[in-house]
Parts: C-alpha cells; sequence; structure tokens
C-alpha cells in the first residue's frame, strides 16, 4: 500500500501542474506591488468533495496556470490552520473546541456563521472587494468561465 501511495505521488507530479498557494499576509505583500484579484479556497481535510475538487483542478493545466498567471490563490485549511491572521484590517484566531475547532476567519467569510459549507471559494478583486462566493463543488469548467469573466467582464 504505501509503495502504491508513493508511486502516485510521484506520477501526480508529473501528471498535474499545482496551484502556487500564498499565505494571507504574502498576498497582503504582493498585492502592494502587484495587484490582482484573490482566490480563496476554504476546505477540512475530512471532505471528501474538498478532495476530489483537488484533484480535478490540479488535472487541469490550462487552469492552474491561467489562476497562477492572473490571481492570487490561499488555499486555507479552516479547521486545522491555527496562526493568528491579519485580513482586512482584523485580526482572526483559531476557536479550540476540545479536539476540534475552527479559524475565525473561515467563519467571518462564511455566509451561513455556525457552520460554512466546504468546500467555500471566495474570490476578491484587488481591493479586497467581494467579487464571488461559491459554496460547495466548483467544477473546472464553471471555475474557468467564472475567472473569465471576473477578468473580462
Amino acid at each position: 500500500m504505501k509503495f502504491l501511495i508513493i508511486i502516485l505521488f510521484f506520477i501526480s507530479g508529473f501528471c498535474f501542474s499545482q496551484l502556487k498557494s500564498h499565505s494571507f499576509l504574502e498576498v497582503e505583500t504582493l498585492q502592494k506591488n502587484n495587484p490582482k484579484p484573490v482566490i480563496i479556497h476554504i476546505y477540512t481535510d475530512w471532505c471528501s468533495v474538498c478532495t476530489i475538487e483537488s484533484f480535478k483542478l490540479n488535472k487541469d493545466k490550462d487552469l492552474t496556470q491561467y489562476i497562477n498567471d492572473n490571481f492570487y490563490f490561499i488555499n486555507f485549511e479552516a479547521e486545522k490552520t491555527k496562526e493568528t491572521i491579519n485580513f482586512q484590517g482584523k485580526e482572526f484566531n483559531y476557536l479550540p473546541n476540545g479536539n476540534l475547532g475552527i479559524h475565525e476567519l473561515a467563519l467571518a467569510l462564511s455566509k451561513n456563521k455556525n457552520q460554512p459549507v466546504y468546500p467555500l471559494w471566495i474570490i476578491l478583486d484587488a481591493n479586497q472587494k467581494l467579487i464571488d462566493y461559491h459554496e460547495g463543488l466548483f467544477t473546472p469548467k464553471n471555475m474557468a468561465e467564472k475567472l473569465k469573466k471576473i477578468l473580462f467582464p
């Protein structure tokens, strides 16, 4: 089994392109010299839809290249990210709850303040104004159409 996982890991490196993921702090710094829209992907490691979606997205080389060239991408694990994040002038922290927890920023960005729907996609313009909000599966085809409309309305 371990051998199969190792082989799949190496094959995936050759078959898939990778989205260049940034932290919130990196994006804030990058925006000063090169403003771009921002895509925030909020997910959890237990979410099977999130896993399938990431696999399909990374498999689409044209879309990943388009995102890498035209957007800043933040991959944000809502229940494992424990560091304090400053975003839009506010400080957000991890909220532990026994063995579980959730980051305040995931709750702040979600329309459902009690429990976000995963995966959650937030697209902001270069000035951090909301352009699009998408809960649930976002297929590469639908995402490509949406992103092209954002850049070329």
